[in-house]
């Protein structure tokens, strides 16, 4: 009996060192794998602002300076005072004033000009200044843009023939176009003769 006891103790032993060996290597599979430091990041320090950094501050850019607008109606009334008052000019003739050529290195805005000539026409006694409608009329009749500004003398008079003008007012702004000067020349429709020309320096 003894001997079957120790037998059968033996077994047991030996199957609770296989259930124990089997429970270890569930364990171990069951087990999760280790998984690797997290190393903890380090922080960026606030350098801060650019001006705080070290960086030269944002400077506001300057604005240009700007120019004194020019008074042309300052400029042009002197001049067409003295025309008026030449001598040779018969009183109630019709005039042909057209656009102010730039003859300037820059660009101008001649309409202005040609605006304040009409200006110091208007209450005149010396001319009848041929209205805008009909020198429009007269320039499409001869093949003319609306816009075209009379860039040479012959070409003035040529419309002054058509609307049936006496004289014409031929006027050119030269010179720095921040300060340009404007030149007048009146001239007779039939023969092209100058019979007055003047020029003045813009006034600001």
């Amino acid at each position: 009996m003894k001997k079957y006891l120790a037998v059968a103790l033996a077994v047991l032993a030996l199957s609770g060192c296989e259930i124990t060996q089997q429970q270890q290597e569930q364990q171990q599979t069951q087990t999760p794998p280790t998984t690797a430091p997290i190393t903890p990041v380090t922080p960026v320090p606030n350098i801060g602002t650019p001006e705080s950094a070290g960086q030269p501050p944002v400077q506001n850019i300057p604005q240009p300076p700007k120019f004194q607008s020019i008074d042309w109606s300052a400029t042009v009334q002197p001049l067409v005072a003295k025309m008026l008052q030449a001598d040779g000019v018969q009183a109630g003739s019709v005039l042909l004033l057209d656009n102010v050529k730039n003859s300037t290195n820059g660009s101008l805005q001649t309409g202005k000009i040609t605006s304040a000539m009409h200006t110091a026409l208007a209450s005149n006694n010396t001319f009848t200044v041929v209205p805008a409608s009909q020198l429009a009329t007269a320039k499409q009749a001869m093949g003319l843009s609306p816009d075209d500004n009379l860039v040479s003398r012959s070409k003035a008079i040529a419309l002054a023939r058509q609307v049936n003008a006496q004289y014409v007012l031929y006027s050119d702004a030269s010179g720095n176009v921040k300060s340009p000067t404007l030149d007048m020349q009146l001239m007779t429709v039939p023969s092209g003769e100058i019979v007055w020309s003047g020029s003045g320096a813009v006034q600001h």
